[in-house]
């Protein structure tokens, strides 16, 4: 890694960069409403805030310009100029002065730059500056948490390979990028094992060199030979000392010189300053660093060798989401089977897939039958059945059966692409605690290199320090002087916890939102659709007199078989899985508010309200009861003295209603035959993720519907929610949720993400449900549920909360424990190496260790 600091008043490093107090947002929208022109530029090799810093510097440098957005977890810089006075060569020009390779081909094009070695804010930094400098270039947004740099330019002043040398320029390779993979260029470059790396073998040979000048220093001082003499000494350890430093110091050293270019701050700049400084010293005064300068370049190295690794754990969590989808399809054309890549299928074409195989390719299934698994898209456990007409999703597994699926979205459009999309765009909503962190750092190096010089000036003294430890102390505290750690330790923490959501049917499309979810106190529900299915089912069937149920369906069925009423739709649904028999219908009419009516098999048959049949002369409060089971049975037991009959107008009709069920009566002109009743009905999970939000910590579950007071108030006894409110139109949820934010504090609001979507814009946090299929939710929903699974619910509550205190505990720790080492410093309690692997390595593999562990909340369905 290369750190964080910078002195320029660096304020963002994960996002398109502005300095103005506006809301991030996606880059296109924010630098729309942006005075003057915007250029972004792709630098992959920015990647900590440390290179954000150089390339902001250097890019400030040009009197044109208004903004500079430099985006470290994506690798992009986007800048905002007076276009009179610059265009984006000269903004592109900058950024490669500052050391670092601008990515860009005619017309406006935007090309993504995978830049595996970019794994910090500091190396994106440096991406960043280099981007600057090219002409060309519009915006950028560097993603260090991915290892990717997406770049808008102009293709008729600089082209891709003018961008991908510039990211170069700035000492990070490209290994793919959009252009050669859509070009059908050579396959991505595999990131090699960080273990293996070029800058890992340095690393071994500088510990090779700094282990045998200990052996000789401290083991075998008789076979030392002394090579010079004094003024200034020159051991064989010493030599092998120097052998270290420059195995290991290299890199280090032209960051450094990359940074200094710039007038950046960042921990390349102090590593260098404070190698390069003991030798000079021991060179030029004889103060004998050697060892001191030989175990910084190793250990650093180590350390940076270290927070790549920590970042690949943290990439690696999105590359599990990118790894779902196959890349081959098997498909028919002509006639034919034929394999070929998922890119080169088309909308339209029919995909064959066997059990056991990945579903390649969004669409509906035109034969077969099978159960399939989708868990990767909806995070349900249980594999769901699909028939011809079910529409099924790329990412998901055919469990069983051979299913033939017509294409209905390229592979680029699918929703596992559009998850993985906003997932890596997640990363630019920064979190509050992310921009203060960022801005504290701004503070915190200059503070510290302040500090380092005083004490190596003062500690002589004041603490009867020699002038050599003294040094030693300024190189300490110089090593110190790197945010990185608490800088890292945010967007770590974001990226774990969103794609741990998105692997159990969770999208979160920012780490503001994650934020904004672990605060809420108090959560509404829309009714229909949420905790409800939003589809009307037969519930209870009670057949009257000699009838059965299958007599009283076969009737229902033949009644509402010509009527588009929901109601009417749900009956004969019912009646076609009960496999009730047709009757002969004639003479059908509806009796508009009322019901229906219509012969059957020569009778006139009557469907609807129970006020339908007191027209025909009913009197219902004596209708005969049938012996067999079910409801019917429970309800005869309150018979009158007369032969078993039931008040249906003052008992079965009410209780029915009183569970939010609607009511309907078939029969004849001569008999009433029996009651059905139909409702929407709640979902299993309803009532146990309204409890388990209550144990949670969530103050107040409100439910809000549209439906009538009886009903609701039905549902939310049934559910367990702490309050309804009924009959709402669109804007009078809009008005609850304001009054629930007021009276309540944050408030998240869950709905279908279409028909609630002004409350979900008005709350806190908009979670829409059932999402996986819609791209209005997707689109327009703060967070989404792929799947009709509301335990999800309780599921992202918790891992937002754990989130918010993971990142908490990860600020404060490693502030803690950088303040701790340095007050210790000057006291000579804190030796070098441990500055270097407790301060900086140590910390960063710690705040990444402890991001890591969100992944291991689970779903309670799943524990």
């Amino acid at each position: 890694m290369t750190p964080p600091p910078d002195t320029g008043g660096h304020d963002d490093h994960d996002h398109e960069h502005g300095h103005d107090d506006h809301d991030y947002g996606e880059p296109s929208e924010e630098f729309a409403l942006e005075e003057g022109a915007a250029v972004q530029l792709s630098v992959p090799e920015m990647d900590c805030p440390s290179c954000a810093g150089k390339v902001e510097n250097s890019v400030r440098k040009l009197d044109a310009v208004e903004d500079v957005d430099p985006q470290v977890t994506t690798g992009t810089l986007t800048v905002t100029y007076d276009e009179t006075s610059a265009g984006p060569e000269d903004v592109a020009e900058r950024v490669e002065k500052a050391g670092y390779t601008v990515e860009s081909g005619v017309g406006e094009t935007t090309e993504k730059f995978t830049v595996p070695e970019m794994d910090c804010p500091s190396c994106a930094g440096k991406v960043e500056h280099a981007l600057d400098d090219v002409d060309g270039v519009s915006t950028y947004q560097t993603q260090p948490t991915t290892g990717k740099v997406v770049v808008s330019y102009d293709q008729s002043r600089v082209s891709a390979d003018d961008i991908t040398r510039a990211i170069e320029s700035a000492g990070y390779e490209v290994t793919e990028t959009t252009v050669s993979a859509e070009g059908g260029g050579d396959e991505p470059v595999p990131t090699e094992s960080v273990w293996r790396s070029t800058r890992a073998t340095k690393t071994w040979i500088s510990g090779g060199f700094t282990v045998l000048g200990l052996l000789f220093e401290f083991v075998l001082p008789g076979a030392n030979p002394e090579l010079l003499a004094a003024p200034v000494t020159l051991s064989g350890a010493d030599a092998l000392f120097l052998a270290a430093v420059v195995a290991g110091g290299q890199e280090i050293v032209e960051g450094g010189y990359y940074s200094l270019r710039n007038w950046n701050l960042d921990i390349d700049l102090l590593m260098s300053i404070a190698i390069l400084g003991a030798v000079s010293v021991s060179l030029v005064f004889g103060e004998a660093l050697y060892m001191e300068a030989a175990t910084l370049a190793f250990l650093f190295s180590i350390a940076e060798l270290l927070e790549r690794y920590s970042m690949d754990k943290a990439r690696n969590s999105l590359q599990e989401l990118m790894d779902l989808s196959p890349d081959e399809a098997t498909v028919r054309r002509d006639g034919e089977e034929r394999t070929i890549p998922v890119d080169e299928v088309r909308v339209g074409d029919t995909v064959l897939v066997k059990p056991g195989e990945k579903i390649p390719m969004d669409g509906v299934v035109a034969d077969g039958e099978s159960a399939v698994n989708q868990a990767p898209i909806t995070g349900e456990s249980v594999p769901v059945d699909k028939t011809a007409g079910d529409e099924v999703y790329a990412g998901t597994v055919n469990e069983q059966g051979y299913l033939e699926i017509e294409v209905t979205s390229e592979a680029g459009d699918n929703t596992l692409s559009r998850i993985v999309e906003m997932v890596e765009d997640a990363q630019s909503n920064k979190t509050e605690r992310e921009q203060f962190v960022e801005r504290f750092a701004g503070y915190y190096t200059p503070l510290v290199v302040a500090f380092a010089v005083l004490v190596t000036l003062g500690s002589p003294a004041l603490l009867g320090a020699t002038q050599t430890e003294a040094i030693v102390y300024g190189l300490t505290l110089l090593v110190l002087a790197c945010p990185c750690a608490f800088v890292i330790s945010t967007p770590v923490s974001v990226v774990s916890g969103i794609t741990s959501g998105a692997k159990n049917g969770v999208l979160i499309k920012g780490g503001n939102h994650l934020e904004a979810m672990g605060e809420v106190e108090t959560v509404a529900l829309d009714k229909t659709g949420t905790l409800t299915f939003g589809e009307l089912t037969v519930t209870d069937v009670v057949p009257l007199g000699e009838n059965t149920k299958e007599d009283v369906l076969r009737c229902a069925r033949g009644l509402e078989s010509r009527s588009e009423h929901p109601i009417g739709e749900a009956i004969v649904e019912r009646a076609e899985e009960d496999e009730v028999g047709e009757r002969e219908i004639a003479d059908f009419e509806s009796i508009t508010g009322k019901g229906v009516k219509a012969e059957l098999d020569g009778t006139k048959h009557y469907a609807g309200k129970p006020g339908l049949f007191e027209e025909l002369g009913f009197d219902l409060s004596h209708v005969h009861a049938a012996t067999d089971g079910g409801v019917v049975t429970q309800k005869s037991r309150q018979i009158c003295e007369r032969n078993r009959c039931l008040d249906l107008l003052e008992d079965l009709v009410p209780d029915l209603q009183s569970e939010g069920k609607t009511v309907i009566l078939v029969g004849t002109e001569e008999e009433v035959e029996g009651v059905i009743a139909v409702a929407d009905e709640v979902r299993e999970q309803s009532k146990r993720a309204i409890e388990r939000l209550h144990e949670l910590g969530i103050e107040r579950v409100v439910m809000l519907t549209g439906d009538n007071e009886r009903t609701a108030r039905a549902i939310a006894e049934a559910v367990g929610v702490d309050e309804f409110r009924a009959e709402l139109l669109p804007e009078d949820k809009v008005e609850a949720v304001r009054e629930l934010d007021e009276e309540y504090g944050s408030v998240a609001m869950v709905g279908d993400g279409v028909n609630d979507a002004p409350a979900l814009a008005t709350a806190t946090v908009g979670i829409a449900m059932g999402a996986a299929g819609t791209d209005t939710a997707l689109e327009t929903a703060d967070i989404a549920l792929m799947g009709d699974d509301l335990s999800r619910l309780p599921y992202l509550y918790e891992l937002s909360h754990d989130a918010n205190g993971v990142i908490r505990q990860n600020i404060w720790v490693s502030l803690a424990a950088k303040a701790a080492l340095a007050l210790a410093v000057p006291f000579g309690l804190v030796p070098i190496w441990a500055a270097v692997l407790v301060g900086d390595a140590g910390m960063t593999l710690g705040v990444t260790g402890n991001a890591m562990r969100l992944s291991r909340i689970k779903p309670e369905s799943e524990q």
